[in-house]
This record gives structure tokens, C-alpha cells and sequence, in this order.
């Protein structure tokens, strides 16, 4: 992996999402099989997003692996990361135990809901790369763990963690480099005075910036324009040390395909709605600027 040039096929993003590149085949063959999925449908039955998520994540077949212990997951959909509750930081995993090389290079994906798109990738990179996904949700952590059991994955982990806490605390700990860093459709804590609970802080970004490798990346996307371009500007804020990879094809600077080879359930929500989701991907200079 490492600042390999951005690939081009569908191949090199299955092979590795540390080699980003922009093409829109998955999407296109998503497309199909969804078409004939629903075809196959009664006319009487609107597709719902949910189906749409479970045609995306097929291949991991999660849907009836469910544990008795968590149960049916309800998800809260906006919490408070700075009540008192999520104020503690997360307890340092044993490394060497819940990856097999804890010395391959790190994605860490902010705010990993279900898990599923961490999973798709941890399966499909099960040599190249170990990936952690921080969850202010508890339950979905629950379920995301006992799904890492169920693949047998050995390259993938999730923490029930405030982000806007835990992570200096915990990456910094991590014995191999961080290569990677996803912040996907964050809650947008629309009201005014709720702007400070968005997770896209200074504190947080200084902790990225801090423990991200040079040539790592970071990639952030949401369907709020408001949120984009808050994110945006918090990143742009850091021109000394990040540059926007804008090579994939962006226009109005913001990539217009997702680059990941595979789309988050917020994504396809937002985009059966009519949506545009918005992405930005930075890179992490090599060499700085004073």
C-alpha cells in the first residue's frame, strides 16, 4: 500500500482502498443488478433503501446473522457527544488481539454505524491492511463486533468511543501507521447551536493530522451541504499540511464519484431520495510547508 499513484480499474479499488481512484463501474453494476432485482419485485412494492443497502452488502450476508445477545438494533439518530456520558476515553484494546499483524497499516473510520462498509472493505483487504471503526453507539458496536466473529475477519475491530475523545488517545497507541481516515456522513446537528456537537472540530483534526502518516489520506463526504462545506473548511483550514486530492474527477471542488469501491448506507439513503452527496479527499503533504 503506502502513496502508491491513484489507480484506475475496479480491480485495484477491490485489491486496496489505500490506492483510491474515481470510476463509477461498481456503481454501474450495482445499477443492473438492481434493476433486475427490481424487475423481479411486484409492481405493488416501492424498494426501500433498506433493500437497496442489503443488495450493496450481499456478498457479506449479514442480514439473518443477528446475535441473541443484542438483539434487534434500534438506532438513535442524533447523540450528544459532549454530554457527560461520552466524556471518557475509550480503554486502549489490546492490539496484538483483535488484529492478527497489528503492524499493517490502519483505516479508521469515524462514526461507523452498522460496520457494514468497514466490513466490505476488511473482507475484500483481509492481507493489506486492518481497519477500526469508532462508534458513539453502543449497540451497533455490539452487533459490528459480533458480525467480525461471524466473517471470521481478523484485520477488522470496532470501539465504542467518542471520537472527539478517544482518538489521539487511542491511535496513538497503535503500533502501525495510520494510512487512512473516513468521516462519512457525520450526524449534522442541524441547529446553530448545536454546530459545536458535530464531530469536525479543531481538537479532532489536529489529532488526525498528528497521527496520519505522510501521503495518508483523509476522505470526507456528506449529503448536508452545510456539513460538506463545514468539513471543507476545517480541512482547508490546514493548507500547510494537506492538500486536496482533486484528480478524481471533482467538479465545483467536490469528487462527483465515490472513491471507495463500495457506498455507505447513508449514501444510499440520501441518494434513492435524490440527493447529492458531497466528498472532499485531502492528503497529508510530505513534505511540509513552514
Amino acid at each position: 500500500m503506502g502513496s502508491s499513484s491513484l489507480a484506475a480499474t475496479p480491480l485495484s479499488l477491490a485489491k486496496s482502498v489505500f490506492s483510491l481512484a474515481s470510476s463509477p463501474t461498481r456503481v454501474h453494476r450495482i445499477t443492473r443488478h438492481y434493476s433486475s432485482f427490481r424487475a423481479s419485485t411486484s409492481v405493488c412494492h416501492e424498494v426501500r433503501s433498506t433493500d437497496l443497502v442489503d443488495l450493496e452488502y450481499a456478498e457479506l450476508n449479514l442480514k439473518y446473522k443477528i446475535s441473541e445477545e443484542v438483539g434487534h438494533v434500534r438506532i438513535r439518530q442524533h447523540v450528544n457527544p459532549l454530554s457527560s456520558s461520552f466524556s471518557t476515553p475509550a480503554p486502549v484494546p489490546a492490539w496484538d488481539e483483535v488484529y492478527k499483524d497489528p503492524s499493517l497499516p490502519l483505516m479508521v473510520d469515524i462514526g461507523s454505524g452498522s460496520g457494514r462498509f468497514l466490513l466490505w472493505l476488511a473482507k475484500k483487504n483481509a492481507k493489506s491492511g486492518n481497519y477500526l471503526g469508532l462508534e458513539i453507539r453502543q449497540k451497533l458496536v455490539k452487533r459490528a463486533n459480533f458480525w467480525v466473529n461471524e466473517l471470521g475477519l481478523s484485520n477488522v475491530h470496532f470501539i465504542f468511543a467518542n471520537a472527539m475523545v478517544s482518538f489521539d488517545h487511542l491511535i496513538s497507541s497503535y503500533p502501525g501507521p495510520l494510512e487512512f481516515v473516513s468521516v462519512l456522513c457525520p450526524d449534522p446537528h442541524f441547529k446553530k447551536r448545536h454546530h459545536k456537537r458535530r464531530v469536525v472540530q479543531k481538537p479532532l483534526v489536529d489529532s488526525i493530522l498528528q497521527n496520519i502518516k505522510p501521503g495518508g489520506k483523509i476522505f470526507v463526504q456528506s449529503d448536508v451541504l452545510d456539513v460538506a462545506q463545514d468539513m471543507r473548511d476545517q480541512l482547508d483550514e490546514e493548507a500547510k499540511v494537506l492538500e486536496h486530492v482533486d484528480t478524481v474527477d471533482a467538479e465545483e471542488g467536490w469528487l462527483s464519484e465515490n472513491p471507495m469501491g463500495i457506498r455507505t448506507e447513508r449514501e444510499i439513503h440520501a441518494e434513492l431520495e435524490g440527493a447529492r452527496i458531497y466528498r472532499r479527499l485531502y492528503q497529508k503533504k510530505k513534505i511540509l510547508i513552514d
